[in-house]
């Protein structure tokens, strides 16, 4: 039996409203898209890992910086995160696709493969640690059939499903009681749904950078988000923005 193939895709872009070119900040060197590249580098079960950005100018910094990564680089639609996704995987026909975004540098490749695993054992469309937020903001994983992706393409209409790629297959799932698609949440043993660990504030780069600072970029969500909970200095910093605000804001605009 044939592997499955296993496409990572990680949006990334350089236009930020609320921190422009957060990506290419730099803690001890690294641009957070290079942390957030090797932490996912380190997945056992991704098959390729390709950055799809827009066809901005501005963009073409991040092309650079996948070229520079030894990465592929798909160009496309700026508000159609949807059809970024689809036109970007369906040249490689993969089985599944794993959905990361680059404000989350330090993202967990070991989480990442639980999230695909799961997925695979009960062979459902969409799985991932985001329908109830049990991890820690900036540990975000979905995973997905390239068929559901290709469906949500087709018949997808709203703005809030275009742009946030996956809302029209999990809205649509047996998680919300619809009938389209099958889909689970995967759920962390403890709740660490107050952690923040995303980057779309200068205050959350501050949190991230102290944390590198602190533990270097290779261990694992659990030691960082720990860290977090236990030194009211740094949660304090950060922990009084909402999260999922983009997503809510596009629902309001529909």
């Amino acid at each position: 039996m044939e592997p499955l193939k296993i496409l990572a895709i990680t949006q990334a872009r350089s236009g930020s409203t609320r921190l422009p070119d957060k990506i290419f900040k730099e803690i001890n060197r690294f641009t957070l898209l290079d942390i957030h590249v090797m932490r996912i580098l380190k997945s056992k079960r991704i098959s390729q890992l390709l950055i799809a950005t827009t066809l901005n100018v501005e963009d073409n910094r991040v092309e650079d910086k996948a070229r520079k990564l030894g990465l592929p680089c798909f160009r496309g639609s700026v508000n159609d995160v949807l059809d970024r996704y689809y036109q970007a995987s369906k040249s490689y026909l993969p089985d599944l696709i794993v959905r990361l975004t680059s404000d989350c540098p330090l993202i967990d490749a070991n989480l990442i493969d639980m999230v695909i695993d799961r997925l695979i054992e009960i062979n459902v469309d969409y799985c991932s640690n985001s329908l109830v937020s049990t991890f820690p903001d900036g540990m975000d994983v979905e995973v997905f059939k390239f068929s559901a992706l290709e469906r949500a393409w087709n018949n997808a209409k709203l703005t809030s499903e275009r742009e946030h790629v996956t809302s029209y297959i999990y809205n649509n799932s047996t998680f919300f009681n619809k009938q389209l698609f099958t889909a689970v949440n995967f759920v962390s043993e403890f709740n660490y749904g107050n952690v923040r660990l995303t980057v779309d504030e200068e205050r959350d780069f501050l949190v991230v950078k102290h944390l590198i600072e602190k533990f270097g970029i290779d261990k694992d969500w659990k030691t960082y988000a720990d860290y977090y909970l236990s030194n009211a200095e740094i949660s304090k910093l950060n922990s009084s923005i909402g999260r999922n605000e983009g997503y809510i804001k596009s629902l309001n605009n529909d």
